[in-house]
């Protein structure tokens, strides 16, 4: 997926990605840190038990 760094684009491009392949909300995931950096800081909202299990399957399968 790519977006254009215009207007926060990007930022709001990556937490939508983040929020599908979690399968939760979008307003659940926040760029909170470098919104003009490529190095970001993430905030996802939710059940510790259920991110813990989406984040574990998402980096299992890239």
């Amino acid at each position: 997926m790519r977006a254009v760094a215009e207007n926060n684009k990007a930022n709001r491009a990556i937490e939508k990605l983040i929020a599908k392949r979690l399968r939760i909300g979008k307003t659940s995931v926040r760029v909170i840190s470098g919104d003009t950096s490529r190095s970001k800081i993430i905030r996802i909202e939710g059940d510790p038990d259920d991110l813990t299990t989406g984040l574990k399957d998402l980096v299992r399968t890239g």
